[in-house]
């Protein structure tokens, strides 16, 4: 396990001292938790990676099946 030390404006602290109470979290774990979520949930490709993606003719072949399947109700995104 690690320390990280950080420093904040005493507004975004009060933010997160009220966030983390209201999920009853201490303030070290809501952060974790807070950071986790969002690096979990952020879906980005750099110019490079999409690049690549973009020039390989079987994966964009088994994409647009996808999409095709998904438009024709073949199936249901949950």
């Amino acid at each position: 396990m690690k320390t990280l030390t950080m420093r904040v404006d005493d507004d975004v602290y009060a933010i997160i001292k009220q966030a983390a109470k209201g999920q009853k979290r201490t303030i070290s774990n809501f952060v974790e938790f807070a950071t986790l979520q969002y690096l979990t949930s952020s879906q980005y490709v750099g110019d490079e990676e999409m690049r690549e993606i973009m020039q390989d003719e079987a994966l964009l072949k088994s994409l647009k099946q996808g999409r095709d399947d998904l438009e024709n109700g073949d199936f249901t995104i949950v």
